[in-house]
């Protein structure tokens, strides 16, 4: 079980100015920040706290059975304060829009009971279901806001389905544990519907019994998966959601995405939801929008409630029933489905009322200016005060490109209270380095300080590459280093240079970003291997081709091409940490850096990571300091040839030596050859 702080006193923010002074300034807001989380958290305390109702919504509104003047029965509630009336329609009656009016309360809350003596037999496991919403906007049939069940009928139809089942998954293993304080996080990021080679969209069967396996053979620890919730625009990746406590149904049931989760966990794998609370789709058919007939029911009304980029709805999070619906839906993906914690996705969006958009965030002013949205960040603080009541050991990961300090901090410090903060600024320096610069006029100094460069006493997720740099438009890793001879010259009996060059840039950067950007790492489906497309969802403009839309596992199961060696080198540095958990270890101490000859050598977790970026210059005999007097064993070499290599260091044992240097009373002689890279750790005397 992860450790977490227990609640302290402080109330000033204190601590995040202890922690970085350059706060100071900004005291004043940092209070005022703790003090409106304080006010939300005192509204809330009135019912029960963050386990009461707040996060119980999903018990209460939509469908949940109960009793009613001694019947046992299904209630259906609403909340919809401005509508004139709501009428339940479906398949058990008819879709009779006067059969089943509602009733409602002093709060805007409609309420039905269907007893089980008259509708038993009519309203059945997956019925299909609607409420029919009459409002100064007129009569609509809506998609009750907390379904569980929506399921696609033709193109653009969407309904409720009443979900029932007669017989409840069954769950058969536990989560496996994992500690946050002492753990590293490697994170494979998975889209269920592109997951398989045909041209279609996967399912949660065929991702649990074809890709799963890979993902534990590599050596990862953790799934994060995309798009778990209904979206009714498959091209939208997931972030345009309709139905909050939906799975979408083009990947499967419920019971099969649990199954899915059930399975992950026998094999070690944490699974981590890719978590929408930033914004919903504005489409009124099938979402929120508009449900009651106004424009701020769930959302801010006006131009505050449009987001002119995404196209899409924001959330006002300073009303009581979008954070109980919010809260409740945290809560509902963590008890019903098992997941092991969420990466909140567009946090930026939400902390500033510009979204972000176009800005460079130079400074602490950028901060904590009037645009700072202080609801939303009393919400996050809530969301994940509920995270980790719920399920202690939860993990939280905030996707923010600001730069927000004490965003994964506690929240009793004052922080936001995420666990990890994705390291978004590495994947484009990566991307812009590649853009201008041959690698012969890599700064090396100046990549350690960008890999080095993050917010103290805040965790970190690193990347090189997720789906953002994977999609139609840009360019994988892979495709910048080699660009068309991925698909012409990756056969393991031809030789070409553009393509050796790749691999092996390809594996030196992975693995300094792996052991140099955070204490967690994230890579995307496909990528470990290289994959050579892009990805584009079928949509009017490629003529609805799922081509783009799939992974192609074939490649890397070839043994005549050079994707499995990709394939390989993934595994041994995932491996590398299971062994050694060098990512836990926050102390990472330079050794050795020559720009001129770019050659870098540092410490962590106990091993010790010599790089040679020169693209023609092996170096023999090179003298480096170690930490330790002992000998050193070569636990990776990227230039084997089970990686792509040629295979040229033969030594496995390098001794001590009583030899000075850099500061160190100690060293060892290597031989690196040119773009490659030795990982070594000290051998236990005796």
């Amino acid at each position: 079980m992860g450790k977490r702080p227990s609640k302290g006193s402080m109330r000033n923010a204190a601590a995040l100015i202890a922690r970085d002074p350059l706060l100071k300034p900004y005291a004043t807001q940092l209070r005022e920040r703790f003090a409106h989380y304080q006010r939300f958290r005192a509204e809330i305390e009135k019912t029960g706290g963050v386990l009461g109702e707040i996060s119980q919504g999903h018990h209460y509104f939509g469908f949940n059975r109960g009793g009613c003047d001694g019947e046992i029965g299904v209630w259906y509630r609403e909340w919809a304060p401005n509508a004139h009336s709501l009428s339940l329609i479906g398949d058990f009656n008819g879709w009779d829009r006067e059969a089943h009016r509602m009733s409602v309360d002093e709060w805007g809350i409609w309420h039905l009971f269907l007893p089980d003596r008259d509708y038993a037999d009519r309203l059945t496991h997956g019925s299909r279901i609607k409420v029919h919403v009459v409002s100064e906007a007129g009569g609509l049939d809506r998609i009750p806001a907390y379904i569980q069940r929506v399921i696609q009928e033709g193109d653009i139809d969407f309904s409720g389905q009443y979900w029932a089942p007669p017989h409840p998954y069954h769950w058969k293993h536990h989560a496996p544990g994992f500690d946050v304080e002492s753990e590293g996080l490697r994170i494979y990021e998975a889209h269920v519907g592109m997951a398989q080679e045909a041209e279609k969209v996967g399912t949660f069967v065929e991702f649990r019994e074809n890709v799963l396996p890979r993902i534990a053979d590599l050596g990862y620890n953790a799934i994060q998966l995309m798009a778990v919730m209904e979206h009714p625009y498959y091209a939208s990746f997931g972030y345009h959601v309709s139905n909050f406590f939906a799975v979408s149904s083009r990947f499967g049931t419920p019971e099969e995405l649990k199954e899915l989760i059930d399975t992950a966990h026998s094999m070690g794998l944490l699974v981590i939801m890719d978590l929408v609370h930033s914004h919903a789709v504005k489409n009124i058919n099938e979402g929120l929008s508009h449900f009651d007939g106004t424009a701020d029911q769930y959302f801010h009304a006006g131009a505050k409630g449009e987001h002119t980029a995404w196209d899409s709805r924001c959330f006002d999070y300073s009303k009581y029933e979008v954070q109980r619906f919010l809260l409740s839906n945290i809560r509902y993906w963590l008890e019903s489905y098992r997941f092991d914690g969420f990466r909140f996705d567009g946090i930026t969006s939400m902390l500033y009322s510009d979204h972000g958009l176009g800005r460079e965030f130079e400074g602490y002013a950028d901060y904590f200016g009037a645009d700072v949205e202080l609801d939303a960040i009393a919400y996050l603080m809530l969301a994940n005060e509920v995270v980790h009541s719920v399920n202690r050991a939860a993990i939280s990961i905030a996707e923010d490109m600001s730069g927000m300090p004490g965003l994964a901090r506690p929240s009793h410090e004052g922080g936001l209270g995420f666990d990890y903060r994705l390291a978004m600024g590495i994947p484009d320096y990566w991307i812009q380095l590649l853009k201008e610069k041959q690698d012969e006029d890599w700064q090396i100094g100046e990549i350690y300080g960008m890999l080095r460069n993050r917010r103290t006493g805040e965790k970190h997720i690193a990347y090189v590459e997720s789906h953002d740099q994977s999609i139609v438009g840009d360019k994988t890793l892979a495709m910048q280093l080699m660009n068309t001879e991925l698909y012409t010259d990756m056969s393991i009996s031809t030789t070409n240079l553009v393509v050796a060059r790749g691999i092996a840039l390809h594996k030196l950067i992975r693995l300094l970003t792996f052991s140099l950007g955070g204490e967690g790492y994230l890579n995307f489906m496909g990528n470990e291997f290289g994959h050579p497309e892009w990805i584009d969802f079928p949509r009017a403009g490629n003529n609805d081709s799922y081509w783009y839309a799939r992974r192609q596992w074939s490649l890397v199961d070839d043994d005549t091409l050079r994707y499995k060696h990709l394939n390989a080198f993934d595994r041994a540095v995932q491996h590398l940490d299971i062994a050694h958990r060098v990512l836990a270890d926050e102390s990472i101490y330079l050794l050795f850096i020559h720009e001129d000859a770019k050659q870098i050598v540092y410490e962590r977790g106990g091993t010790v990571f010599a790089f040679n970026f020169h693209p023609t210059a092996s170096v023999t005999d090179w003298r480096v300091p170690v930490p330790q007097k002992a000998d050193y064993r070569l636990i990776l070499d990227t230039d084997a040839a089970a990686y792509g290599g040629q295979g040229a260091v033969e030594g496995v044992h390098y001794p001590w030596q009583d030899v000075p240097m850099e500061g160190h009373t100690q060293s060892i002689q290597l031989y690196v050859p040119a773009r490659s890279a030795l990982v070594l750790t000290a051998e236990k005397s005796g």
